[in-house]
Order: structure tokens, then sequence, then C-alpha cells
């Protein structure tokens, strides 16, 4: 069985920073991809960032671009998200995801076949 932790979640004033990261354990696997998506309440689960475990290709959100940053350690198998000038909009559970499938699409959640139980970030105003 493979599990996802993820780590880093908080409280921090807008404009402020924070970094989540996401550690893979359990069984052993191959991940094509690894995302993070975040989902506020009353809303749907949204991409956030995803990077191709292989060649290292990274994929944003519009709302994230330029202030969101993912990145892997393809030892360690883990992935982080370093969040800067964050804004109360950013408000969410953020949840890691793994991918296993040769073929996907970063920004669906059904291409992803493992997810953590996700951390809170609140960003107040």
């Amino acid at each position: 069985q493979v599990q996802l932790v993820e780590s880093g979640g908080g409280l921090v004033q807008a404009g402020g920073s924070l970094r989540l990261s996401c550690a893979a354990s359990g069984r052993t696997f191959t991940s094509t991809a690894m995302a993070w998506f975040r989902q506020a309440p009353g809303k749907e689960r949204e991409f956030v960032a995803a990077i191709n475990w292989g060649s290292g290709s990274t994929y944003y959100a519009d709302s994230v671009k330029d202030r969101f940053t993912i990145s892997r350690d393809n030892t360690k198998n883990t992935v982080s998200l370093q969040m800067n000038s964050l804004k109360p909009e950013d408000t969410a559970v953020y949840h890691c995801a793994a991918a296993v499938k040769r073929y996907y699409v970063y920004y669906q959640t059904g291409s992803y076949d493992y997810w953590g139980q996700g951390t809170q970030v609140t960003v107040s105003s």
C-alpha cells in the first residue's frame, strides 16, 4: 500500500510564504507525475501544480503561476510546493497526488492513483 503524507500547512498572513512537502512511503512504486490539488470549503478540488517525475517538466494553474513553485527530490521520493505571495483565496486543504499511469492529463484528478489526506493552508487578510 502506498501512502502520501503532506506537511507544512498552517496559518499565514496575506503576502507571506509557506512550503508544503509530500513524502511517499509504503509499497515501492514508480511515479510518472506528482501534483498538488486544493479544495476550499464548498468548492470542487482544483489543480494547483504538477511535475513530471522523469523530465522534471512543471505545470501550474494560472491562479498560482509566478507565485508557487513545485519541485521534486527523486532520491527521497518527495515533492514540495513553495508558496509565495499568498492570498486569502489560496486558503484550502492542499492534497498531494501521485500518478503511475503512463499517460495522464496533469490537471485532471482522475489521472492520479494515490492521494494524501491533505494539509490545511489558511491565509488571513
